[in-house]
């Protein structure tokens, strides 16, 4: 038995003891407006609530899972009711609203069923903290993964990198802005697996018919315990203390800079002059980096 459930910027449906919770703006690659986010938070909840669902599926329409959270003004519109509200500038009014973004995600740590993030396309920045909330994440092996504004806009505010890719490949690629690829991303413990991209959706459904076949109170006692104990190694704290620091980089000057780019140039445009200078942004997990005089990574060594 299929059911499905109305909203405006993701698809939520339950089929087969699991919930499938699609972001749904494709032309936007699935960016991460509050709007979007505030409907992943209470549909997450449904699923937790509803007894058939044993486990969620996270999943992006179109060419992309997410390429980053909306750099649009407009997705932070805010109501004129008269209420004097937060600007966003200053520390505290930076780092509440990065809280609020993070405290929707969240509820994928927080929920007591299991979730699979499914990636395929961009996972970039907004879409890598998504992701890193998930228990679980299968990608593709062509997917790109990475979080390019980190050179010149602030610092991630959910740090769960350090916990799946240990210190050193977590500065590598958050050093830089790097990318890698879905595959290298499985080697590195971003993702626990990737596969080649026409047996993705096969090998997600495969591991919730599984989640499918176990009691959802159980699924639950053992999801709970590898959290807490990663709680126990800090993560909570480092998730609140990570808005922080990513609403005291954005006092930088480079941050400053870029946000006038933004407003002047474009999103396009300001993006672009960001990256050229990385080539094509990648890295490679084994092997040297060799790279050809544009800054693009030649073949492997035979």
């Amino acid at each position: 038995m299929t059911s499905e459930r109305a909203y405006e910027h993701i698809l939520y449906e339950v089929d087969r003891n699991r919930a499938r919770v699609t972001l749904n703006r494709p032309k936007q690659r699935n960016a991460l407006s509050l709007a979007l986010l505030e409907e992943l938070e209470n549909a997450l909840w449904e699923a937790d609530d509803d007894r058939s669902v044993h486990s969620v599926v996270l999943r992006g329409a179109g060419t992309s899972f997410s390429a980053g959270y909306d750099l649009a003004p407009a997705h932070l519109a805010r109501p004129d009711d008269g209420v004097k509200r937060r600007t966003g500038r200053g520390i505290d009014d930076d780092t509440w609203m990065l809280e609020r973004f993070q405290r929707c995600m969240r509820t994928l740590w927080e929920m007591h069923k299991p979730s699979i993030a499914q990636i395929h396309g961009h996972c970039l920045a907004g879409g890598t903290d998504l992701a890193l909330y998930c228990d679980v994440i299968i990608a593709a092996d062509d997917a790109t993964i990475g979080f390019p504004p980190l050179r010149n806009m602030g610092a991630p505010p959910n740090h769960l990198w350090l916990y799946h890719c240990g210190p050193q490949w977590t500065k590598r690629l958050l050093l830089t802005g790097d990318s890698v690829s879905g595959e290298d991303a499985a080697k590195i413990g971003f993702a626990m697996k990737s596969v080649p991209h026409e047996f993705l959706e096969s090998e997600v459904e495969g591991l919730a018919d599984r989640f499918a076949l176990v009691d959802p109170e159980l699924l639950s006692a053992n999801k709970r315990i590898v959290n807490l104990g990663m709680e126990l190694m800090g993560a909570q704290t480092l998730q609140r203390l990570a808005a922080e620091n990513d609403a005291k980089a954005h006092t930088t000057r480079a941050a400053r800079q870029v946000y006038k780019d933004l407003a002047s140039n474009g999103v396009k445009k300001t993006i672009s002059a960001r990256d050229t200078p990385f080539g094509d942004g990648r890295a490679r997990v084994t092997g040297p980096e060799r790279r050809d005089s544009d800054g693009r990574l030649l073949p492997p060594l035979e």
